[in-house]
């Protein structure tokens, strides 16, 4: 295997390009904190270690769930050609990996402490990893495994918070978090919406398998629509401008596309939904919120 073929394939182990889910939000809240510190703003040091834990977070979650999932993936025609059942990546390479990332999330966990006096990420770092394995086999007793997925997610930007000033946690840090867990519950039921029949056969506990596809899609569209509740209770909690307001109205409407795509009898446009439209919501949030803080 070519350097250039192992990226990809390492690449597409851990869906590297799908960290545009979490990380946005993760430095929104590394501004929001940085806002209650002496000069205003997060220091370079912390931006930079926030930006290392999300990569190694979200790597050793990816790596966790293809390690936990590898055998119902190769049952799975959508997924059977994933690098651990195609056997691209050996089980043992992946245990190797999970392993590194783990110890590169310690070590980032550490520097806060290290540089910055802030022990929380330290103490907090081996739960964190532990809560980001766990969600991986939720889906094997509960149909909340979805919720599971959105609670490992969101705490991204809560941790961030954590690490940057914890003193000021409060109701921006909260609505902040449910707002990325509604959304992230919310795309990931539709998302679950392709394997309904994998499922039953597995006896897996998705919403679409135990419940019907048209039911579980309605549970993701109230998901939705909380999700831009929650947003709006942010932007008054956390007194943001114009930009933020605009996104968020943007937001509404990506959503409401997102949701307009799919339907009980048309399901070939998930991935659409999945990734295009909800990469565009967080970026255009992430980025106007961000903007909005350091131009307003």
């Amino acid at each position: 295997m070519n350097l250039i073929s192992a990226i990809r394939t390492w690449g597409e182990m851990i869906r590297f390009s799908h960290s545009v889910f979490a990380l946005p939000f993760a430095l929104v809240a590394t501004f929001l904190a940085g806002r209650h510190r002496d000069t205003g703003l997060p220091t370079l040091g912390q931006f930079l270690l926030i930006i290392a834990c999300m990569i190694f977070a979200r790597s050793f979650a990816m790596t966790f769930n293809r390690i936990a999932d590898a055998r119902l993936d190769a049952r799975n025609p959508r997924t059977e050609d994933r690098p651990i059942p195609a056997g691209k990546i050996t089980g043992r390479q992946a245990w190797f990996f999970l392993g590194v990332t783990a110890a590169g999330f310690a070590l980032g966990c550490a520097g806060f402490w290290w540089g910055y006096g802030n022990a929380w990420p330290l103490i907090l770092a081996i739960p964190t990893l532990l809560f980001l394995a766990g969600y991986s086999y939720t889906k094997r007793f509960t149909m909340l495994a979805h919720f599971a997925l959105g609670a490992a997610i969101a705490f991204s930007p809560a941790a961030a918070w954590i690490a940057i000033h914890p003193a000021s946690i409060g109701l921006s840090t909260l609505l902040l978090t449910a707002a990325v867990l509604l959304w992230i519950t919310g795309f990931d039921i539709i998302y679950a919406c392709q394997d309904v029949d994998v499922d039953r056969r597995e006896k897996l506990h998705s919403l679409p398998a135990r419940i019907g596809i048209g039911l579980a899609l309605l549970i993701s569209r109230i998901c939705h629509v909380f999700t831009v509740g929650a947003l709006v209770g942010l932007g008054f909690s956390a007194g943001f401008g114009w930009i933020y307001w605009a996104a968020v109205a943007l937001t509404a409407v990506l959503l409401a596309a997102e949701q307009s795509v799919v339907s009980p009898r048309d399901l070939s446009r998930v991935n659409l939904a999945f990734f295009t439209l909800n990469g565009c919501v967080s970026v255009a949030l992430g980025a106007a919120a961000i903007a909005d803080l350091l131009i307003l």
